[in-house]
């Protein structure tokens, strides 16, 4: 059985909701793609663009999972950029470096370019503060700033002192921040919708509440739905932490972990103008940190830590207010209108994983909090492969992952463990 959408501020404001079919009987294409979040569809959408017969099949709706319950803000942060470069010079040599660099980068072009070519209304929005939390994070901050003038974007970024915060946000809890203009904030879900549509008018194929049960491999594999069957040259498995297809191959690689959001009541034009003044996206620099941005209809959207135990909040509400009251004393006592969670795909290493079941069956998953750009770049990624152009998948490929064995329930208390050490640092820098 599928299973409605979740309560979030996302569902409430839809523009035009999906509506696609169930899979009934069998149908041939050249690619099936399982998932409907940001990696399949624009996978499909890539595909279709390039003239590919493409079918893709959601167990539930189109944005059902992280996609549709997300903070919203894309930044060209990449969690894990370390050791990213640290392994992609095993393939890349020195030009490592430069590739995980415009890495960071290629998504906000690949969203624009979505949102203007299909005329999609999803009230998208420029800049974003990355703010430091306590002034051993400046020197973090000051690093960004510097590689990226060094690289070319001084006219897009400003270093604040603490003394320049109140210009930017009612607050006083930050000891200064990295002002980035290129950045961008979006509603996730009406993103997602307007680039599904945009794949069917390109002759894509949807099929929603169906359900995928099993995966033939072959020269010719075939995607097993609790209806129908999409035989297919290639296909592509794009459901990160909510899949739990092939798990002799893939259990242990990533681990789902459950992020908290709230959503204010409408606030007036003047607290909005006041709290943040300029309409920016903000998170801070701790390893388990908060973030936030008002909505186009002038809600505070308000996400901080996660759950690494793989389980989800009992109440989100009680566990984010007092963060949200410490940001912005102002919003003492404001009403909370929605909140929710959603599981984010985490990666021991925080590096994507990219890779292949069989010879025709690819796989995507493990964003670690940062997916809304990073699920652009890596569709792009997956169309290439399938059209023959493997060199940046090779690369993401070879990249070694951590497998952590037994029950995800394991992998998950381990995950919890090395969340409360990096806590327990933030306390001691």
């Amino acid at each position: 059985m599928s299973e409605p959408r979740t309560g979030a501020y996302y569902t409430a404001t839809i523009k035009e909701d999906s509506n696609y079919p169930r899979l009934t009987g069998d149908i041939q294409v050249d690619v099936a793609i399982v998932g409907g979040g940001f990696t399949g569809v624009n996978t499909a959408l890539e595909l279709s663009e390039r003239g590919y017969k493409v079918a893709l099949v959601e167990a539930n709706r189109i944005g059902w999972g992280a996609t549709g319950r997300n903070g919203g803000q894309i930044t060209g942060s990449l969690s894990g950029d370390e050791a990213m470069r640290k392994q992609m010079r095993k393939t890349l040599g020195t030009d490592a470096e430069d590739f995980v660099w415009q890495l960071r980068w290629r998504g906000h072009d690949i969203i624009r370019n979505r949102v203007s070519k299909y005329n999609i209304d999803c009230d998208l929005k420029h800049g974003h503060l990355h703010a430091a939390y306590k002034p051993s994070h400046m020197r973090e901050l000051q690093a960004s700033y510097a590689e990226a003038v060094r690289r070319g974007m001084g006219d897009e970024v400003t270093l604040l002192e603490r003394e320049d915060m109140p210009d930017y946000l009612e607050t006083d809890i930050y000891h200064g921040a990295l002002y980035n203009r290129k950045n961008m904030h979006v509603h996730s879900l009406n993103l997602v919708l307007g680039e599904a549509r945009a794949a069917t008018e390109l002759g894509a194929q949807i099929f929603e509440q169906s359900r995928v049960i099993d995966i033939e491999h072959g020269d010719t594999p075939v995607v097993v739905t609790e209806g129908g069957r999409i035989t297919a040259n290639r296909v592509v498995l794009a459901g990160n932490a909510y899949h739990r297809l092939e798990r002799r191959k893939m259990s242990g690689k990533i681990f789902p972990a459950a992020g908290g959001i709230v959503a204010t009541a409408p606030l007036s034009d003047e607290v909005a103008q006041a709290i943040n003044p300029k309409d920016l996206a903000v998170y801070d620099c701790r390893f388990v940190l908060d973030y936030y941005r008002l909505t186009a209809d002038k809600r505070l959207l308000f996400g901080g830590g996660a759950n690494y135990s793989g389980r989800e909040s009992r109440n989100i509400e009680a566990e984010l207010r007092p963060a949200l009251e410490r940001t912005f004393p102002r919003l003492k006592g404001v009403g909370i209108d929605f909140a929710w969670s959603g599981m984010m795909g985490i990666v021991i290493n925080r590096i994507p994983q990219l890779g292949k079941l069989s010879e025709h069956v690819f796989y995507a998953q493990g964003y670690s909090g940062h997916g809304i750009a990073t699920s652009h770049i890596v569709s792009e990624v997956m169309a290439n492969a399938v059209d023959g152009h493997l060199r940046e998948f090779d690369t993401f490929a070879a990249c070694s992952h951590i497998r952590i064995p037994g029950s995800e329930w394991l992998g998950n208390q381990f995950l919890a463990i090395g969340m409360w050490y990096y806590r327990l640092m933030e306390t001691l820098r």
